[in-house]
């Protein structure tokens, strides 16, 4: 039991040391999460409702044969039950920088048999998919990593469908943290238009429309 104790508060320190390193780091550069902290990126905070996997893909209201965008995938949290939601006639289209965390995704996709991700390596800016081409698109925890946060949100306002949904999410405990002012300010400039909100102003989720 003590030694089990011991662990945990390891573990908890560990974690901690790293958070701080990483929030200092990225007050100096937009840092996106490095491929060997993947397994940080998937756990689902229990403190923070909105920041959970299931909770976002939920809030969606994705139907069948849909398709969806998520930028800056990571190890594909959210990508794999996106993919789920939608069914096989849909198609998820995961966008990260990384080529690591790429691969961590795919090799998730693979070992559940879902042929309906399509990866690629790039940043949104310069590797947007076609116009009007998608029913939803997410940005969990990702906005802050991103240099160019209006040409980001402009090209994922151009790649959605008239009235296509983004799913913005933020939380205070990731170290990119944008306030919900900042994020409504920015995409409302752009175009967008708030639908909804879930969460508080340090943890938050917003479904910002592209109006028809």
């Amino acid at each position: 039991m003590i030694r089990g104790t011991i662990s945990l508060a390891v573990f908890a320190v560990l974690v901690a040391v790293v958070f701080i390193a990483w929030r200092l780091a990225s007050r100096r550069a937009s840092l996106p999460c490095p491929a060997w902290l993947s397994w940080l990126v998937e756990l689902d905070n229990p403190v923070f409702r909105n920041n959970r996997a299931s909770e976002i893909v939920a809030g969606l209201q994705l139907e069948p044969g849909m398709r969806v965008l998520d930028v800056g995938c990571g190890p594909g949290r959210l990508a794999i039950p996106l993919a789920r939601a939608i069914g096989p006639s849909g198609t998820v289209v995961a966008l990260d920088l990384q080529p690591a965390m790429l691969a961590k995704a795919e090799a998730k996709a693979n070992a559940s048999g879902l042929g309906n991700i399509v990866f690629r390596q790039g940043e949104i800016c310069s590797a947007a998919p076609d116009p009007d081409a998608f029913d939803r698109a997410t940005l969990a925890t990702v906005l802050g990593e991103i240099p160019n946060q209006r040409g980001a949100l402009a090209s994922i306002f151009a790649t959605l469908k008239p009235g296509g949904v983004l799913a913005v999410t933020e939380v205070i405990a990731d170290p990119h943290f944008q306030s919900r002012t900042h994020v409504v300010r920015l995409a409302e400039s752009i175009g967008f238009r708030e639908v909804r909100r879930t969460g508080g102003p340090v943890s938050y989720t917003l479904h910002l429309e592209k109006p028809i």
